[in-house]
């Protein structure tokens, strides 16, 4: 196969070309920013200064909203800049970074979803053997485990685009690289290419989202054998992890679950999970959580000035 041999950098066609419109969407996407970098650093600093939220659920958790502060920070900050400085080229090799790092972060974000599942499966349905079975070590391996996940999903998605020879076309009909706008741009046949991106992406993640839907099955089926406020906090705790994961999996299956096409409607689909999905996850575990509520509350009161 011949190397690539012309391209040097892409243009991103953004969100929209009306100058109005990116105003608007710049001042949109910066709020939405914002509250990520804050609800997901409040999450993390929550959990880790208080001294109540040390269960394996927690660590978890810290760790989700760290990968979706990272995972957000891959995207949002470039989409923001083109969006008020109309700057759209991005270079080959940066344009192979943020294809790299959003698939490692994205793909090791729903390997701990399925941690995280599996974590309230214990402790709903073994509660007697919770702590020996979750212990630290165990947890932290399992956070290892998820990212060494996400790592190989994102090298294969690398390795599979970078061989691959671009050779004249350039402008990505996207705000951000992607593996279905980038192989519009190959000109080589990509049909071999699609299927495997379909297996590695698509596949993978409708796999998971069965999984994840059969675990929280039979969680919740577990539930009769609870007291009424144990089940109302599993009710709470699970119905938070159902709603996130639905969120993050729904428009992941069907960008990559289907032959390696673009639709018009891809770039709304892209910022539902990479820009809205990362800000609503803190406030969906905020609010539905009394006790990170109670500490977020007492962390607060630790931080105002006493009155003389």
């Amino acid at each position: 196969m011949e190397p690539r041999n012309n391209v040097t950098y892409f243009v991103l066609l953004g969100l929209t070309q009306n100058p109005k419109e990116q105003k608007i969407f710049s001042v949109i996407f910066l709020l939405f920013y914002i509250l990520t970098v804050m609800g997901n650093l409040l999450i993390v600093m929550t959990i880790t200064v208080s001294k109540t939220l040390n269960s394996p659920m927690y660590f978890f958790l810290a760790s989700l909203s760290f990968l979706d502060l990272i995972y957000s920070s891959s995207i949002s900050p470039r989409l923001i800049s083109d969006l008020i400085f109309e700057g759209n080229t991005i270079s080959f090799e940066y344009c192979m970074t943020q294809l790299f790092t959003e698939h490692f972060f994205g793909g090791s974000e729903i390997a701990l979803l399925l941690v995280m599942a599996y974590d309230r499966y214990v402790a709903i349905c073994k509660p007697l053997h919770y702590l020996v079975i979750m212990r630290q070590r165990v947890c932290v391996v399992l956070l290892v485990v998820s990212c060494v996940g996400g790592f190989l999903h994102s090298i294969i998605q690398l390795s599979t685009i970078y061989r691959l020879p671009f050779c004249g076309p350039n402008v990505i009909d996207h705000f951000m690289c992607d593996m279905y706008p980038l192989l519009k741009l190959v000109c080589t046949d990509t049909y071999v290419t699609g299927i495997l991106e379909v297996a590695n992406g698509g596949l993978t993640s409708a796999i998971v989202f069965l999984l994840l839907l059969i675990s929280y099955g039979v969680i919740l089926h577990s539930l009769k054998n609870l007291s009424q406020e144990g089940r109302r906090k599993a009710f709470q705790t699970c119905g938070s992890h159902i709603t996130v994961v639905v969120c993050f999996f729904v428009p992941c299956i069907f960008m990559y679950g289907r032959p390696a096409k673009t639709f018009s409607f891809d770039k709304s689909l892209s910022v539902f999970y990479t820009v809205i999905t990362p800000m609503l996850n803190p406030l969906i575990y905020s609010l539905r959580n009394s006790d990170i509520s109670n500490a977020m509350r007492k962390l607060r009161r630790k931080k105002r000035p006493v009155k003389s």
